[in-house]
C-alpha cells in the first residue's frame, strides 16, 4: 500500500523507525545532559551567580529593557508590514517604469544584513552631518530589511492564487486596484499567514542587535549585568534570563498571530467578497451575477484606478 508522498511502512519498517526515534531522543537527551553538567560543574547554578535576580532593582531595569525591545518590535512590525504591501503592490504592477524601481529597492534592502544597516545608519550618517538615535537606527533597518522580505511574501501569496480570481474580479466590474484590494490580498494574507508571523517572530529576534549600537534592549542589559564582578559576572545566568523572555514573547506574538488569523478567516467582509467573485467565476446565472455586483458595488467607487 503506498499514498501520494511516500510507501506506507510495513512492520519491519515501522519497528526500524521507532529505533531511530527512540536512539534520537536518547541523542538528544545527551546533549542536553551534557550542558547541564557542564553548566554546573563550572558553577553557573550557585547561588552567587544567581544572587544578581535577588535584587529588585535588576528586574526593574530587567522591564525597561523589555519595553524597549518590545518599543522597537512595535514600531519596526508596523512599518515592516507597511513597507511589505506597498513593495510588493509596486512590484505587481504591470507597468514596468513602476515594477522595476520597486523590485530594485527590494532586492537591495534585502541583501544588505540587518546589523550593516544599522551600523550605516549609527555610524555612517554622523559622516554626512546626521546623527540618529539608536532607537531609530533599530527601527529604520528592522523596517527596511524585514519589510523587504514580506513584500516578497505577500508577492508569492498573490501570484500563487488562482488566475479566475482576478478574473473574476474583473468580470463583476473591478479595476486593478479594487481586485487587489478586495479579492487577492485578502486571500494571499490568510495564505500566507504563517510565514509573515515567521517574519514578525525574526523581527523580534532581530530587536537583539540593538545591542551593537548601545540600544539598551535585553541584551544589552543582560551583557551589562554579566559584566559586573560585584555580584561573580553571571553572563551565563543572565542569558538563560533574556531567553527565557524572548521565548515568552515569540509565544505570546504566535498566539496573538493565530487569533487574528482566526479572525480573518470568520470575516464578514472577506466571506461576502469571496462568495460575490466566486459567481462568475463558477458560472453563475445572470441572477447571481446581479447580486454579486451588488455585493460589491458599494466598493467599486473607491477601487481606484489600475496599477
Amino acid at each position: 500500500m503506498s499514498s501520494v508522498l511516500y510507501d506506507v511502512p510495513g512492520p519491519k519498517a515501522i519497528v526500524r523507525n521507532r529505533i531511530l526515534g527512540v536512539l534520537t531522543i536518547l541523542v538528544v537527551l545527551a546533549i542536553v545532559g551534557f550542558f547541564v553538567w557542564r553548566l554546573a560543574d563550572t558553577g553557573q547554578f550557585t547561588a552567587q551567580k544567581w544572587s544578581a535576580f535577588t535584587y529588585t532593582n535588576v528586574w526593574i531595569e530587567i522591564l525597561k529593557a523589555t519595553g524597549a525591545t518590545l518599543a522597537a518590535f512595535a514600531a519596526a512590525a508596523v512599518g515592516a508590514l507597511t513597507l511589505g504591501f506597498v513593495l510588493a503592490i509596486g512590484r505587481l504592477s504591470d507597468h514596468k517604469w513602476v515594477r522595476w524601481p520597486f523590485t530594485a529597492v527590494i532586492e537591495v534592502f534585502r541583501a544588505i544584513p540587518v546589523l550593516v544597516f544599522m551600523f550605516l545608519l549609527y555610524y555612517g550618517f554622523p559622516v554626512i552631518g546626521i546623527r540618529m538615535e539608536p532607537y531609530w537606527a533599530v527601527v529604520i533597518a528592522l523596517v527596511c530589511y524585514n519589510g523587504s522580505v514580506l513584500a516578497e511574501v505577500i508577492r508569492a501569496g498573490v501570484e500563487s492564487l488562482p488566475r479566475g480570481q482576478a478574473e473574476a474580479g474583473y468580470a463583476i466590474g473591478l479595476r486593478k486596484a479594487g481586485v487587489m484590494r478586495l479579492v487577492l490580498l485578502p486571500q494571499a494574507v490568510r495564505a500566507m499567514m504563517p510565514v509573515i508571523i515567521a517574519q514578525l517572530v525574526v523581527t523580534l529576534k532581530d530587536t537583539a542587535l540593538g545591542f551593537v549600537i548601545t540600544y539598551p534592549e535585553l541584551l544589552f542589559y543582560a551583557k551589562y549585568i554579566g559584566a559586573q564582578p560585584s555580584v561573580g559576572s553571571p553572563i551565563v545566568p543572565a542569558t538563560i534570563v533574556v531567553g527565557i523572555i524572548y521565548i515568552a514573547l515569540c509565544l505570546i506574538l504566535s498566539f496573538v498571530a493565530n487569533l487574528v488569523e482566526k479572525r480573518l478567516r470568520r470575516s464578514p467582509r472577506v466571506t461576502q467578497v469571496a462568495a460575490a467573485v466566486q459567481a462568475p467565476q463558477q458560472g453563475g446565472t445572470d441572477t447571481e451575477l446581479i447580486v454579486a455586483q451588488r455585493g460589491l458595488g458599494k466598493y467599486n467607487a473607491g477601487s481606484g484606478g489600475g496599477i
